[in-house]
């Protein structure tokens, strides 16, 4: 069976001669991008030999110059769930996106929808909810934006697979 990939990453422009490239984080875990790391991507698999977080640059073994960086441009860097869940250590009541994607959104006891990804926007994380087909029924949108913060996020149940939420369905009305 091939490991699910995530796209943690995508490749920018090159910066000087020597294949440094920016690197387009995708992901709230820039540590896991330290020397000798391995990653997939849509040009093989890469593996750093550099990265700067402070510059947002990263340059990988055998790419030393600025013609062989190029042609790794716009490409995306990819890892598994369970090198993910090695590298990268969340702290009590934290998430990894795709844990919650899928997740019901629980409004104060009502179905809402299910979570169908998750959207940044401006610094905040967005659930993207694709509403219940019953309320789409009663005229509601198909799909509507929750912010994930304190404010409209209770809790989340991974075991009930569900994101307890209050506030959400007055968006929903909303939208």
């Amino acid at each position: 069976m091939i490991p699910e990939k995530l796209p943690i990453a995508r490749i920018g422009k090159t910066v000087g001669l020597r294949g440094d490239l920016r690197l387009n984080l995708l992901s709230d875990f820039p540590e896991q991008f330290k020397k000798g790391a391995t990653f997939m991507s849509d040009r093989g698999d890469l593996t750093v030999s550099s990265f700067n977080a402070e510059r947002g640059t990263i340059r990988f073994e055998g790419i030393d110059n600025i013609d062989d960086a190029k042609r790794l441009t716009n490409a995306y860097l990819y890892t598994t769930k369970e090198a993910t869940e090695e590298a990268c250590k969340l702290n009590e009541g934290e998430y990894f996106w795709y844990q919650i994607i899928g997740l019901e959104v629980d409004d104060n006891g009502n179905l809402l929808g299910k979570v169908e990804e998750i959207e940044r926007l401006a610094g905040t994380d967005y659930l993207l909810v694709k509403t219940d087909p019953a309320l789409v029924e009663d005229g509601f949108a198909k799909s509507f934006l929750v912010p994930y913060v304190e404010r409209y996020i209770d809790r989340v149940d991974l075991q009930e697979g569900k994101v307890f939420t209050t506030g959400a369905k007055v968006i929903l009305e909303a939208s």
